[in-house]
């Protein structure tokens, strides 16, 4: 316990640190339309993955970018999708609505990175949810 609270003690500094490299951040989930990412390209939808827990099934999931889909008893919408636009396989983007069926708010809304599943994950007791890469035709 004490080592866990020191760790937490030291990442402290570069957690208030990581506030003063984004100085253009929005307190939004998204990137204003007006201020594009640089480097970035936008996709027309993206292949994400869906594991149920309980059966051990994995999934491809196709999505356009705009649409949603039923997965189990969640529903994973995905409003964008964005991957470097000179190495389009190097990574993937994608902003992600998870909802619960019967639930009114969703169980995860945010950005998921392709070479990051772990960073902004969905948590979720039965479903993962990943995303593999953009499409871009």
């Amino acid at each position: 316990m004490i080592r866990v609270l020191a760790f937490a003690l030291a990442m402290l500094p570069m957690v208030a640190g990581a506030q003063e490299l984004l100085p253009d951040a929005t307190p939004d989930d998204q990137i204003p339309v007006d201020e594009p990412a640089k480097g970035l390209a936008d996709g027309t939808g993206a292949m994400l993955r869906g594991l149920d827990k309980v059966s051990g099934v994995s999934s491809d999931i196709s999505l356009n970018v705009g649409q949603s889909v039923d997965y189990g008893f969640i529903t994973i919408s995905l409003r964008e999708c964005r991957y470097p636009a000179d190495d389009p396989s190097s990574d993937a983007y994608a902003f992600v609505t998870v909802t619960e069926k019967g639930k009114p708010q969703p169980d995860f809304s945010g950005w998921m990175i392709a070479s990051s599943p772990a960073l902004s994950a969905l948590d979720h007791p039965r479903y993962d949810v990943w995303v593999i890469r953009c499409k871009s035709e």
